[in-house]
């Protein structure tokens, strides 16, 4: 196990990097407010992102997406009107102090739209190639065997669904959704402005 200083490198910094404020941890937050398998269908989500993401570097294609202009224009492009979408979705249901309906799915729309949502999320971040692949070039050495290249990915998955996990069942406590209840229109405006300027600041940076 001469590798497992590494890895448990590896998942502290992937936990700091959930931990940080951003796309991902706004949408569950938003979704587990509303309900908890909503919330909990987008952590699954954004973790499969992540494992995806990861899996791609392992294999080196992750840095290669961030040299190649026109793939990374168009990841980062299309995340960033996504993210613009929810938002906006989500100020307009403020505004009619209605829930977000298509947008931000309740109870009835079950767990699978979720889950879709949460992955859409993560994978239509490209700063997430270059994230995962220097990481990878940083803290694993070049030559580490079959094993730890088989388990950095699913360290990735274990960690990103733990923390994710973890904010949906906090978010989704029925004292904090009734708090939530009585200044959901605030809050809603709030997110959404988030996610917007999350979305705008996608789409202007390099």
């Amino acid at each position: 196990m001469t590798h497992l200083p590494q890895l448990l490198t590896l998942a502290a910094v992937m936990l700091l990097a959930c931990m940080s404020p951003g796309p991902d941890f706004v949408a569950v937050t938003s979704h587990a407010l509303r309900d908890r398998r909503a919330g909990l269908g987008v952590a699954t989500g954004v973790a499969l992102a992540c494992l995806l993401w990861a899996t791609l570097a392992i294999f080196g294609l992750g840095l290669l997406l961030t040299r190649v202009a026109w793939a990374y224009e168009v990841i980062r492009i299309v995340g960033a009107l996504y993210l613009v979408k929810l938002g906006i979705g989500m100020l307009l249901a403020a505004r009619r102090g209605a829930p977000a309906g298509a947008e931000i799915p309740t109870a009835a729309a079950g767990g699978r739209s979720s889950l879709l949502r949460g992955l859409l999320v993560g994978l239509t971040n490209p700063k997430s190639a270059a994230f995962f692949g220097s990481l990878f070039v940083t803290v694993l050495p070049l030559d580490a065997p079959l094993w730890v290249q088989v388990a950095t990915p699913l360290i990735v998955f274990a960690v990103a669904l733990s923390w994710f996990a973890t904010v949906a069942f906090v978010f989704s406590v029925e004292r904090v959704r009734s708090g939530y209840v009585s200044i959901r229109r605030p809050i809603d405006a709030l997110m959404g402005a988030v996610l917007v300027a999350l979305g705008a600041r996608l789409a202007v940076s390099s």
